[in-house]
């Protein structure tokens, strides 16, 4: 039998979520969203469902979709809401590192900077 070697169909130049279509600013918010998940995840592991209830004030299937990542439907404001009742102080970090967004916006609307 010859075996097959498993070629990738696309390789990814830089952010996946390029690749995937979004535009930058939803590709900003889906990465913000992400990490802010993350950071509640690690913590919100070392609890119980019964005791993340209690701590998230929120009923247990509203938890199990938290834990199994289900965070379609939450908004950056919940999952904020969450990382506070969970002790998690959230630092940030913001750079400007697609700065040819801006010029191509003030070039569509005519402006220049």
């Amino acid at each position: 039998m010859r075996s097959t070697v498993n070629k990738p169909t696309h390789v990814t130049r830089g952010n996946v979520l390029d690749d995937l279509g979004f535009s930058p600013e939803q590709a900003t918010v889906l990465k913000f969203k992400a990490e802010l998940y993350q950071a509640i995840l690690k913590y919100a592991r070392k609890y119980s469902q019964k005791e993340l209830r209690a701590i998230l004030g929120e009923p247990q299937p509203r938890v199990s979709e938290l834990l199994n990542g289900k965070i379609a439907n939450k908004s950056v404001d919940k999952l904020l809401y969450y990382a506070g009742r969970l002790g998690i102080e959230a630092k940030t970090k913001f750079s400007q590192t697609h700065k040819e967004i801006v010029e191509r916006e003030l070039t569509t609307a005519g402006t220049t900077a």
